[in-house]
């Protein structure tokens, strides 16, 4: 397989091999290309749970389990929010 890239990416590539961190430019792009696959894999499964929470949710709506969205559900939301970065 050839792969054609644009001179500023293959100067990039160049200079990371040149740092002594990878042995050849196809590592670089090997190395890329996981972190590529690894960042899509974990965008699908947001994107995944996301769907799922949305569709409780709804699921929730229509058996009447809602609230009206107000300023102290807001305020509470930022209660756990800070308690949970606390730890």
């Amino acid at each position: 397989m050839n792969v054609s890239l644009t001179p500023e990416l293959e100067h990039w590539v160049q200079k990371k091999v040149e740092s002594g961190f990878y042995g050849s430019s196809s590592e670089v792009i090997r190395e890329a290309l996981r972190m590529l696959h690894d960042f899509e894999s974990e965008r699908t499964n947001k994107l995944q749970a996301l769907k799922a929470d949305l569709h409780v949710g709804i699921e929730q709506l229509h058996k009447g389990k809602s609230a009206i969205f107000d300023k102290s559900i807001v305020e509470r939301i930022k209660k756990q929010g800070k308690e949970n970065i606390r730890g």
